[in-house]
């Protein structure tokens, strides 16, 4: 004889996922839930690396919620005046202080590196960070780089979050002369289907979607996609899909053994050849 189950039980159920959608559906909880904003806080990583990081500030007007924005950069120069300058782009949950030894590995590779902290992380303007507020932040920081370094060959490089930033700002601009992006996504929708809750039925309702699989194609500068064979965090299929889309000169680079956290230091090697290949840059 079939059981039912009893109908304050299924209304409880119905009610608890109604509930989960209505919080999924709000935009400053997925704002929230996809930055995972640092905060405030004075960064002193630099130094405690020995490093030649130097502050600098960029102010502009943001046109997505007319304030004044102060964003906190690091730089870290190069002595060769020709050098090639990169703008780096970080992914969630970390400032600039997550970023020092990734900073330090694309210096050692000969790029003078602009690091910049989204409004919402570290000392830069408090606010929830948005999609659209941390691409204008990039916007921000290549027209400073711009106007400072304007005979440099100028190159774009994202981890993870930070990659999608990166794919839309290189779609916007015409002056990139690469895009280099690790540990990266698609979209967000695509990757919540990879997590274990992943068969909940709101990725359509998802506002923050930091669309990189559909901006690819617009790409007009090379590209390089560095992925992590054991990256747990954002499945290497993700990146594979990324590189697959776009139609530039392209490279992916999955490098064997590396988690979301430590590609860059183990494939230090195969970074060197990418860059000496793809974009013809004299690494020794």
């Amino acid at each position: 004889m079939r059981r039912h189950r009893p109908r304050w039980l299924l209304r409880g159920g119905i009610a608890a996922l109604a509930s989960l959608l209505t919080c999924v559906c709000s935009e400053a909880q997925q704002r929230k839930w996809i930055f995972q904003a640092s905060g405030a806080g004075a960064n002193q990583a630099g130094a405690q690396h020995g490093l030649p990081l130097h502050d600098r500030w960029i102010e502009f007007e943001s046109e997505v919620t007319g304030d004044a924005v102060k964003l906190h950069a690091m730089w870290l120069a190069q002595a060769q005046a020709d050098a090639p300058v990169l703008l780096y782009l970080h992914g969630a949950r970390w400032d600039l202080g997550g970023s020092v030894t990734r900073m330090q590995h694309l210096h050692a590779l000969g790029f003078a590196v602009l690091g910049i902290d989204y409004r919402g992380f570290g000392r830069s303007t408090p606010a929830l960070p948005s999609e659209r507020m941390a691409c204008e932040d990039a916007h921000a920081a290549w027209q400073w780089l711009a106007q400072r370094h304007p005979q440099a060959r100028r190159y774009v490089y994202g981890h993870s979050l930070g990659g999608a930033i990166a794919v839309q700002l290189a779609a916007d601009v015409d002056d990139v002369a690469g895009l280099m992006v690790e540990g990266t996504f698609t979209s967000i929708p695509e990757l919540f289907g990879t997590l274990s809750f992943g068969w909940l039925p709101i990725a359509p309702l998802i506002k923050q979607r930091f669309d990189a699989g559909e901006r690819v194609a617009e790409l007009r500068a090379p590209l390089l996609v560095v992925h992590g064979s054991d990256d747990e965090l954002i499945h290497p299929d993700l990146g594979r899909a990324l590189y697959e889309r776009a139609t530039v000169p392209k490279r992916f680079v999955l490098v064997d053994g590396g988690s979301h956290c430590d590609t860059h230091e183990l494939g230090h090697a195969q970074y060197c050849d990418a860059l000496r290949e793809l974009f013809g840059l004299p690494i020794s």
